[in-house]
Parts: C-alpha cells; sequence; structure tokens
C-alpha cells in the first residue's frame, strides 16, 4: 500500500485540533481582556513628543546660558561669575529637587487643592509607558518629557530671583534660599494653578504658560530679598552700572528665543494653540521694545540699548499667562501697555521707596506679572480676538477670578519667602562682608575673575 503522508498528517491534525480545541478556546478567552486593554492604551504621538523635546530644551536654554548672561552683564565686572554661579548651580540644584520630590508636590495626583502628594516621590511610577494628557482629547505625550518640561520651568524660576539680590549676598544663602523657596512656595503654587485638582485652577483662573507662578512669583520673591539682603555698600554713590550691555542683550536674546519654548510648549502638543502661543510671543515683545523706546524718548530724550531690552523682557512677561488665549491683536496691545507701567514703577516707584533691586526683578518681573495676569481675563474675550471665556462666565467675573488668583500668589509667596529669608539669615547669613563686597565677589567668593587685562 502506498503510504500517503498527506493524507495520514491531515488525519492526525484534525484529531490534534479537536482535542485541543478548548484549550486554544480558553486561552483566548483570557486574552480578549488583555488585548482589549492593550488596543485601549493610549499611544503618545511622535510629533507632539519631538515638539515638546524642543520646547524643553529651549527652555533650558532661557536658564542656561540666557538668564546667566543677561543677568551678568547687569552686574559689575567684579560680580560677573557670582552671577553665573548662581544661575548654574541652583538650577542643578533645584532640577535635582524635582525630580526627587518636587514633581510629586506639584503634580503627584492628590487631592489637596494645595500639593499633589507624595505618590511620585522618586517618579514612583514614572515610566517609559506612563503618559500624560494634553489639551486634546485622546491625545497623549510620555509622563517623562511632561516631568522635563516642567523640571526646566522649576530651575528657571527662582534664577530669576537671583537678579534682584546680585552682588551682596552669600552663594550658600542664594543656593539654600532657591531649594528651600521651590519647596514651599513655587511647588505648591505650581499645583494650584497648573493641576487639575489645584485651588485656584479649580476657580477657572488662566495662566497659560506661568504669569502667577513663575514672573509674579519671582518678582515678589526678588523684592522681599532686596529689602531684607539690605542695599548694596555704596549704593546712590558708587558707579553701578552695568559691565556689558552687550551680554545682556545677548543674554536677552536668547531668552526671547527660549521664550517660545515655554509659551508654545506649555500647549503640551504641536496644534494650532502652540502657534496661537507663538504668534503672540513675537508680536507682544517686538510692541514692548517700542513701547518702552518711545516712553524713554519722551521721558530722557534718548532712547537706550537697556531700554530696549527692559521692554523686550516686559512684553515677553506680560504675554505669558495669555500667550495661547488672547488675539494677536490683544496680545500687541498688551506689549504696548506693559512698558510704561513697568518703566513708571522702575524710575519712579523704586526711587521713591529706595530699595535696591540689582536688576528690576520685581519692576519687571513682578509688575509685568501682575499685568499679565490680569490683562488676560479680559484679552481672553473672543470679541477681543481672544479664545473665548468658558460657558456663563463674563469679563467681569474672568478679570475677578484672576484678581483673586493674584492674591493668593502674592499672600503665599510674600508670607513664604519672608519666613524663608529668615530662616536662611539665622542658618548660614544672608550677606558678605563689606570687605568681600567691595573686592567683588568672583575674587572672593569664588577666587576666580571673569575678565583678566
Amino acid at each position: 500500500m502506498q503510504f500517503n503522508r498527506i493524507s495520514t498528517f491531515g488525519r492526525l491534525g484534525a484529531a490534534a485540533a479537536a482535542l485541543l480545541a478548548p484549550v486554544v478556546a480558553f486561552a483566548q478567552d483570557a486574552a480578549a481582556p488583555a488585548a482589549e486593554a492593550a488596543a485601549a492604551a493610549p499611544v503618545p504621538d511622535k510629533g507632539d513628543t519631538a515638539f515638546m523635546f524642543i520646547a524643553t530644551l529651549l527652555v533650558l536654554f532661557m536658564l542656561m546660558p540666557g538668564i546667566a548672561l543677561f543677568y551678568g552683564g547687569l552686574v559689575r565686572a567684579k560680580n560677573m561669575l557670582s552671577v553665573l554661579m548662581q544661575c548654574t548651580v541652583a538650577g542643578s540644584a533645584i532640577m535635582l529637587a524635582w525630580v526627587i520630590y518636587g514633581y510629586s508636590f506639584a503634580f503627584g495626583g492628590g487631592t489637596s487643592p494645595f500639593w499633589g502628594g507624595t505618590a511620585k516621590l522618586f517618579l514612583s511610577g514614572v515610566t517609559m509607558d506612563s503618559t500624560a494628557a494634553t489639551f486634546s482629547d485622546g491625545v497623549v505625550i510620555p509622563e517623562f518629557i511632561f516631568v522635563m518640561f516642567q523640571m526646566t520651568f522649576a530651575a528657571l524660576t527662582p534664577a530669576l530671583i537671583v537678579g534682584a539680590f546680585a552682588e551682596r549676598i552669600k552663594f550658600s544663602a542664594s543656593i539654600l534660599f532657591c531649594l528651600l523657596w521651590v519647596t514651599f512656595v513655587y511647588f505648591p503654587i505650581a499645583h494650584m494653578v497648573w493641576d487639575a485638582n489645584g485651588l485656584i485652577f479649580g476657580w477657572g483662573a488662566l495662566d497659560f504658560a506661568g504669569g502667577t507662578v513663575v514672573h509674579i512669583n519671582a518678582g515678589l520673591a526678588g523684592l522681599i530679598g532686596a529689602i531684607m539682603v539690605g542695599k548694596r555698600t555704596g549704593y546712590g554713590k558708587d558707579m553701578m552700572a552695568p559691565h556689558s550691555m552687550t551680554l545682556t542683550l545677548v543674554g536677552a536674546a536668547m531668552l526671547w528665543v527660549g521664550w517660545f519654548g515655554f509659551n508654545a510648549g506649555s500647549n503640551l502638543e504641536a496644534s494650532g494653540g502652540a502657534m496661537l502661543a507663538t504668534v503672540n510671543t513675537f508680536v507682544a515683545t517686538a510692541a514692548a521694545v517700542l513701547s518702552w523706546c518711545v516712553v524713554e524718548t519722551f521721558a530722557r530724550g534718548k532712547a537706550s540699548l537697556l531700554g530696549a531690552v527692559s521692554g523686550m523682557i516686559a512684553g515677553l512677561v506680560a504675554i505669558t499667562p495669555a500667550a495661547g488665549i488672547a488675539g494677536p491683536m490683544g496680545a500687541i496691545v498688551m506689549g504696548l501697555l506693559v512698558s510704561p507701567i513697568c518703566y513708571f514703577f522702575i524710575s519712579v516707584i523704586k526711587n521713591k521707596f529706595g530699595y535696591d533691586d540689582t536688576a528690576d526683578v520685581f519692576g519687571v518681573h513682578g509688575v509685568g506679572g501682575f499685568f499679565g495676569a490680569l490683562a488676560t481675563g479680559i484679552f481672553a474675550s473672543s470679541s477681543l480676538g481672544g479664545i473665548g471665556y468658558a460657558e456663563g462666565v463674563t469679563m467681569g467675573g474672568q478679570f475677578m477670578t484672576q484678581l483673586y488668583a493674584v492674591i493668593v500668589t502674592i499672600v503665599w509667596c510674600g508670607i513664604g519667602s519672608v519666613i524663608l529669608y529668615k530662616i536662611v539669615d539665622l542658618i548660614v547669613g544672608l550677606r558678605v562682608t563689606v570687605e568681600a563686597e567691595r573686592e567683588g565677589l568672583d575674587l572672593s567668593t569664588h577666587g576666580e575673575a571673569a575678565y583678566h587685562s
């Protein structure tokens, strides 16, 4: 008899299939929920992820070397390196604090209106597969990129404060204060404003990229620091003009470039909202530069580079909370208005009260932040070209919500900053000696000089 391999194997295969059918069916039933879960799991959008990666690097560029060079040029040559060191070391320390506990305190998923809890200490639960939501339903990005983007915000904000007490604070005091300040002031405010469970978020306050969290926070802390650390030795008598307006412009230009990551990145995805934030960052800043030059020409008879640069930063600060909310024409109006307001505070109010804010942190960031936060409530109106209000919200109602958010930020930051400066003063002392200050902090603190003749 001829052996038919095909028919024999066919009969054996059919028998085996019949015997294994219940097992296969059971395995398929068991695998079905897992397959459905896998199918339902959101997949990060690669384009949005790449966009947020670039935005994160741009915000880092604002810190290093942007704000460092901007402030470095504004101080005297003998204190140049001290400012660079404070920005570099404070930023590095806060990056570590952010991944250890800061991310959890701000965005840990807790239900408290004031902080995010401890669930994500040491980035617990943050993996390559975990995701963070964007503003579009179903669109997500890797949680790691959200962690890093917010980390750059946390590292940058205390560096803004450094300019207020530059040229006379101890290096150790500056770093310790920045670490304490982000822990007890910045992280809670970030949670209140940007987390879904936060107090100010729940009120419906609008802060697209950090008018309250970054600029009002840093500006007010800078003012308090300038007062509590005290005036520079020889203030009002010695020449204390910026030693390099060239470096100040270089740093400011880097800030403007980096600010596109700051504002557009706050949209969390590469969509029309990010492009609205981008165009607003262009036009509001340009309008503020021109506005400051005009005001200065009328007030002093000449427009200065220092004034143009100050207007640049003021415009960037003002549009930050409204970047993805106001329309381009509204952004231009905000830029035109913020410069005269900041100029008045720097040239009149500062002189009247006599506080020594080295780089005018309060006059630009604080006052510009106040204006921007409140103006956002107005220029969000669709009748003025903005994206409009939530259903049932009026312009007056939104303005009052913005005002409440500003007040909470002022109270929290003001009280917290005073206490923290006192604590730092008790631990290490806030101020260098008069001899060290006269020699310059570069040599007396770091043993090196920025320039050699």
